[in-house]
């Protein structure tokens, strides 16, 4: 698992020679309809093992949830279960808010 800084996740969603990636959001929906990144994928936490087989194994993969602690624990899980390509939003959504675009509201 690879730490993605809110700044370089910008520039990479912002260079149109990269593959976008999979922006996987693994908070509670509560916690999505309070902030979200556009076009993120959510499956909470606490389903990822049921679920993981939804996401490609080969895909780039950038998880994120508030501060970045879940995120590590699921991209940690995922690259256990073969994941290759997986980072974790370091900071979360709240670094995003804070360094990144200031219209996602903070909580």
């Amino acid at each position: 698992m690879q730490n993605l800084t809110a700044p370089a996740l910008a520039e990479w969603l912002a260079d149109s020679s990269r593959k976008a990636p999979v922006l996987l959001d693994v908070r509670e929906p509560w916690e999505i309809e309070t902030a979200k990144l556009a076009g993120s994928v959510s499956i909470p936490m606490r389903d990822i093992p049921a679920r993981s087989e939804e996401l490609d194994d080969e895909a780039q993969i950038v998880c994120i949830c508030h501060h970045g602690a879940r995120s590590a624990q699921v991209a940690m899980f995922l690259e256990s279960r073969g994941f290759a390509q997986v980072f974790n939003l370091y900071g979360g959504i709240d670094a995003w808010s804070r360094q990144v675009d200031p219209d996602v509201p903070t909580y």
